[in-house]
């Protein structure tokens, strides 16, 4: 479970770079309003769908694997933000439980989108989408069009030697 307080702004963050720009919107909006923010991340332990919890083997393990994530979160969003007071929170469940029970407290939840899938959840994302039908307070959308994800980087030819890649699978 969460722990926002009454007028918290609690800002769903995942390893996307939208959810980098919905924790600094939510910053500046703390700032000018002087509400503390929430960076609130869920996460579950379940090695048979979930690389991270089937390598790791532990429940400790992959807690602490999110909250170095959401810990570098924070600082990414920190860089260029006002010092607004930032509370990072883990959940063990689903993102979208976790942000609709925090919703019961939270002066709003603020989201990044990434827009997947149906049309709805096209511009939104599934579990914005759920946020916005659900939450018991108001719910800002961080749209994923206003954020450049990080370029890859291509793999240096050393790196692949030796390498061998599969053709596709018919």
């Amino acid at each position: 479970m969460t722990t926002a307080q009454l007028g918290d702004i609690v800002v769903g963050v995942d390893e996307s770079a939208v959810s980098v720009a919905a924790l600094r919107w939510a910053m500046f909006e703390a700032a000018a309003s002087g509400r503390p923010v929430v960076a609130l991340r869920a996460w579950t332990f379940e090695p048979a769908s979930d690389f991270d919890s089937a390598v790791t083997g532990s429940p400790e393990a992959v807690q602490e694997i999110h909250r170095r994530q959401l810990d570098a979160a924070i600082e990414q969003a920190r860089a260029d933000s006002p010092d607004a007071p930032v509370r990072a929170e883990l959940a063990e469940h689903s993102p979208t439980f976790a942000l609709i029970e925090a919703s019961k407290t939270a002066s709003m939840i603020v989201l990044g989108s990434h827009g997947r899938s149906r049309m709805l959840t096209m511009l939104v994302g599934s579990v914005a989408e759920q946020c916005l039908r659900e939450a018991n307070c108001p719910v800002v959308i961080i749209p994923a069009r206003t954020v450049p994800e990080p370029e890859k980087q291509p793999a240096e030819p050393s790196d692949l030697e030796g390498s061998y890649f599969p053709g596709p699978l018919l």
